[in-house]
């Protein structure tokens, strides 16, 4: 029990720190640690575990996302209008991602997950600058930008920045726009899975105690406190680093936890 407790306390830490760092959720670090937790020292049928896996780390999501939002805000860092603009669909896409998810196998989506990050990372590895005259879609474009991000954020237990962050490179959106952005945008779709994966695991009766549908409460609160208090620091690292840095840090990052999973099978 203590060494699940201080696993989960070093997961908070890291994935704060991650989660200001590079706008993300922190979902790519939290889903395969919960997992191998899981497997090791929580009754959770495996049927069930990359489920509670990517619904627990969703709720840890809706808090330590505010903790980078408010860093990110004091640096200025969050063009709110492009998060108006994208939220609507992002909000549509996560309760769909938790339904879509529901109906999938725990493996097919450890399967998911795994490929997923492994393409973001190429192509942020490759991401040329992008043309000079290119800018943020239409309304219904950047919606359904939103739904599809939404949509598999929810559906891999990610706050969304891997493919928000991007995106908004690609519309040339300064990078460290694109991540406090992204880290405002992590928070509805958190909001929204978390709620989808409470609804859709709510009458499944093999879960163990301490648990709400998909979420499970302990690991929930053992991992909140430290991510909140790191999301500052990571959010402070990033306009200390160099820009290039940041994107090749990213990519790398998620090359190595894609490669993990994947060798699992």
């Amino acid at each position: 029990m203590l060494l699940e407790i201080f696993s989960l306390l070093l997961l908070g830490m890291i994935a704060g720190t991650f989660a200001g760092l590079l706008g993300i959720g922190g979902g790519i670090i939290i889903v395969p640690i919960l997992v191998w937790i899981f497997s090791n020292n929580v009754e959770i049928p495996t049927a069930h575990l990359m489920h509670v896996a990517i619904g627990t780390t969703l709720a840890t999501i809706v808090i330590t996302s505010l903790s980078s939002i408010i860093a990110h805000h004091r640096h200025q860092a969050v063009q709110w209008s492009i998060f108006w603009r994208l939220t609507p669909g992002t909000i549509i896409g996560a309760a769909l991602g938790a339904i879509i998810a529901k109906t999938l196998p725990s493996e097919t989506l450890r399967i998911i997950f795994a490929i997923f990050i492994l393409i973001v990372s190429v192509q942020l590895s490759f991401l040329t600058p992008p043309a000079p005259y290119r800018q943020l879609p239409s309304r219904l474009g950047i919606g359904i930008v939103g739904t599809l991000i939404g949509s598999l954020s929810a559906l891999v237990g990610i706050g969304g920045g891997s493919l928000t962050v991007p995106f908004l490179v690609w519309c040339n959106i300064p990078i460290r726009n694109a991540i406090g952005t992204s880290a405002a945008c992590g928070f509805p779709i958190a909001i929204s899975g978390a709620i989808g994966f409470i609804a859709t695991g709510w009458h499944v009766s093999e879960l163990p105690a301490w648990t709400s549908g998909y979420i499970y409460w302990p690991a929930f609160l053992a991992i909140v406190p430290s991510s909140l208090l790191f999301a500052q620091l990571g959010a402070k690292l990033t306009h200390t680093i160099p820009v290039n840095t940041l994107k090749k840090f990213f990519a790398v990052f998620l090359a190595l936890v894609g490669f993990k999973m994947l060798l699992e099978f």
